[in-house]
């Protein structure tokens, strides 16, 4: 049997962060909702995938979104936190998917992803029998602080990676990591932490800084920049190469 490529997207926060009337990816960013960014960018890397959106139940908003032509998109209700989100979008799909078929998770807040990265990260995990993610060294000083703010010391960032999305596992492995870590109260912030919750160690993927994910007001700026910087450097690749 073919092995099968299954995207899910999270989007049943209400991302209080932003302070906004609405959840965080039905703003607008270059006048479109984020969302459209989104999933724009996830099928141009991803034509061939079966998306699962996680939405929650009471959304007014997802109804007038414009969905790319060419996709196939389910849609099943969210959770109260992301790694239930996830959980419920494996077991909507679980009747199809097989244990080696990949999945791909990814923020509906990262509209500024590029399809390279998505495309680099599918082939670099091609082989792998567990999967991973894409990240970025870090790159800044880090430092820990005690309970006060005050500095405690500073961290070797030597090994240290700001983990990013899509991240990418097997079906089977994702899905007894989500249940079995929620069930016995792990902590999971993320789909790598679940697999290692298991014991497993996820590959890292060197993605970019424009990566970014909306969640702070400021944080909506940068997007913007950060998409109209693409634009801007997609047309100059076309006119390059008409010459």
């Amino acid at each position: 049997m073919a092995t099968k490529m299954w995207l899910i997207i999270p989007a049943a926060g209400v991302g209080s962060r932003m302070q906004a009337d609405r959840s965080k990816q039905y703003l607008l960013l270059n006048g479109r909702p984020i969302i459209e960014h989104t999933l724009e960018r996830l099928a141009i890397a991803l034509p061939y995938a079966e998306f699962v959106i996680c939405l929650n139940p009471e959304d007014p908003y997802w109804p007038s979104v414009q969905r790319p032509e060419g996709i196939t998109l389910r849609e099943v209700s969210g959770g109260k936190e992301r790694a239930d989100s996830v959980l419920n979008g494996l077991k909507m799909i679980a009747s199809q998917a097989s244990e080696d078929d990949w999945v791909l998770v990814h923020d509906v807040a990262r509209p500024c992803v590029r399809p390279s990265d998505i495309t680099d990260l599918v082939m670099g995990l091609n082989d792998s029998d567990i999967g991973g993610i894409l990240a970025l060294p870090v790159a800044d000083t880090m430092k820990r602080s005690h309970p006060d703010g005050s500095i405690s010391e500073t961290v070797d960032r030597t090994a240290l990676w700001h983990a990013l999305t899509p991240q990418m596992f097997r079906f089977g492995r994702l899905y007894q990591a989500l249940e079995e870590g929620l069930a016995a109260g792990a902590t999971i912030t993320d789909e790598a932490s679940a697999l290692e919750w298991l014991g497993f160690c996820p590959q890292l993927i060197a993605g970019h800084r424009d990566n970014i994910k909306v969640t702070h007001p400021d944080d909506l700026a940068f997007a913007e920049l950060f998409i109209r910087a693409q634009q801007e450097q997609s047309e100059a690749d076309k006119t390059g190469s008409a010459l």
